[in-house]
């Protein structure tokens, strides 16, 4: 593996944005912290491209805009492996949405590997080569950073190019390389980047089985929670744990005091803190929000569960035939929603819908 070049200037970095102009495909990988904080703080770039690798050294580089137009070249392919959070990494310090992306872990998902492989058992299935992993918890924010640091961070990207060659020829025997490309390019919509905080609710395990008062304050609470931690850059938890926002829904506390008896406030809050809260509980109803989050299904009947059944078999049956994962067709939650009456599923649209999800329709008919 070569050795990495060290990028620490505004200087170098505008050198290597004009060594990439050329390059028809450079592999990506961050390195951040996000265990205090709500937005991940960046602190490595690595870069591979035609034989090079290059870590950009974000602690030292406030400004990375150079990087942008490598980035966004149509004609530059961006290889990354489960790319999700190092498009929005790098997307919150551009503002540039990265594309095109070829993600090694959904083309392995499509060819028929495990499901949410990790790059080094990846590396290791495609190629035989054994990554050590003794710089997994790692902080990245410390400098200078080691010798077997930068190793690992470079060895993270040394290898995209080689396994997505392989991956390329499998899915094009398959006939399949068109799923990977039609995923990937959701992977590049900024709104997955910044949600909407109106829906926070939304991820709230269980809300569906609130009863329909209880489930519309959790959604105004999440909304309200999502909006503070973003204020405040702080992870969601700190601000109020998942299980404190169905406590307080089911209480609805109009007073400080009712608030602060609630299992599962945090022991000390401000007095900014309980008004701010208690101020959304007691707002005016909201309709839009709250009718959608009343309108989320309950829990399912029993006849509801055998619909999620037929589905699951079907999803089964087919994922056997097809040689891959029953979650690359449809995962379990889509096919609950379909059995609770949502039509606004992955598993209908694009390729899916051919592979799938006309027998899931016609299964619900």
């Amino acid at each position: 593996m070569p050795e990495a070049i060290w990028i620490d200037s505004a200087a170098a970095l505008a050198a290597l944005a004009r060594a990439l102009e050329a390059r028809t495909a450079i592999g990506i990988d961050t390195e951040f912290l996000r265990e205090r904080t709500f937005f991940p703080k960046l602190c490595l770039v690595q870069i591979a491209a035609g034989g090079e690798i290059w870590c950009v050294d974000a602690i030292a580089i406030e400004d990375l805009e150079p990087l942008a137009g490598a980035l966004t070249a149509d004609a530059t392919r961006k290889i990354a492996h489960a790319a999700r959070q190092d498009l929005e990494a790098l997307y919150l310090v551009t503002r540039r949405v990265a594309a095109p992306v070829f993600d090694t872990q959904v083309a392995a998902g499509c060819a028929g590997l495990r499901p949410q492989m990790g790059y080094a058992e990846l590396v290791h299935n495609l190629l035989g080569v054994t990554l050590p992993k003794g710089e997994t918890r790692t902080d990245w924010s410390k400098r200078p950073l080691t010798a077997a640091q930068l190793t690992y961070a470079a060895e993270d990207v040394h290898y995209l190019e080689e396994i997505t060659a392989l991956l390329e020829t499998r899915l094009r025997e398959l006939g399949r390389l068109h799923w990977v490309l039609e995923d990937c390019r959701a992977l590049s919509d900024p709104r997955g980047f910044e949600p909407d905080p109106a829906r926070a609710g939304e991820r709230l395990k269980g809300i569906a089985q609130l009863p329909p008062r209880p489930r519309a304050l959790a959604q105004r609470i999440a909304t309200w929670r999502e909006r503070l931690a973003r204020e405040r850059n702080l992870p969601r938890a700190w601000i109020l744990p998942d299980a404190a926002i169905f406590a307080v829904a089911y209480a609805a506390p109009a007073t400080r005091a009712a608030l602060a008896a609630v299992r599962g406030m945090p022991e000390r809050f401000s007095e900014g803190f309980a008004s701010s809260l208690l101020e959304t509980l007691n707002e005016p109803r909201q309709e839009t929000a709250e009718d959608a989050a009343a309108a989320l299904p309950g829990r399912p009947t029993p006849e509801q569960k055998a619909c999620m059944d037929r589905l699951a078999a079907l999803v089964d049956d087919r994922a056997r035939e097809l040689g891959v994962s029953p979650e690359i067709l449809a995962p379990r939650g889509e096919l609950k929603a379909l059995a609770l009456g949502r039509r606004h599923s992955g598993a209908l649209e694009g390729w899916r819908r051919e592979m799938i999800g006309e027998r899931l329709l016609a299964a619900l008919d």
